[in-house]
């Protein structure tokens, strides 16, 4: 059994498929959060990898910084927000973990959910499903 489980873990590492910061120019909308259908919040990131940097709304304010991208492809971002209160409980758990996965590092992959293509940002606790805005 301790031999099958790396050869049983391996083709799911294989099956994700990372994505150049260039190709995600533009604005995403945040549908899952840690499993949690979370479109109602209405996240928006918009990517402009040429100066590194991001911008968009975080379910209660609005948001600025740059990304930092390390030697194994994970990103980082200092992000820059307004300070206005949160509307709700769902509006402040995705902002929470917004600036969380921000802080901590996340690599992104392309990904699908519900049969629906877009991007997945990924750090040591949250797993955020974006899908590109007008598609």
């Amino acid at each position: 059994m301790k031999r099958l489980l790396p050869a049983m873990i391996l083709p799911l590492f294989l099956l994700a498929e990372s994505v150049t910061l260039e190709s995600l120019e533009g604005d995403w909308h945040l549908k899952v959060m840690d499993g949690y259908n979370v479109r109602k919040a209405r996240v928006i990131l918009d990517f402009h990898p040429e100066k590194m940097r991001i911008e968009g709304f975080d379910s209660c304010n609005r948001i600025t910084g740059t990304l930092h991208r390390d030697k194994n492809d994970t990103y980082t971002g200092r992000l820059v927000t307004t300070r206005m209160a949160c509307r709700d409980r769902l509006t402040r758990f995705v902002s929470q973990r917004l600036h969380e996965t921000m802080q901590q590092g996340f690599y992104i992959e392309k990904s699908s959910h519900n049969s629906k293509e877009g991007i997945t940002l990924k750090s040591k606790k949250h797993t955020l499903f974006f899908r590109r805005m007008g598609e």
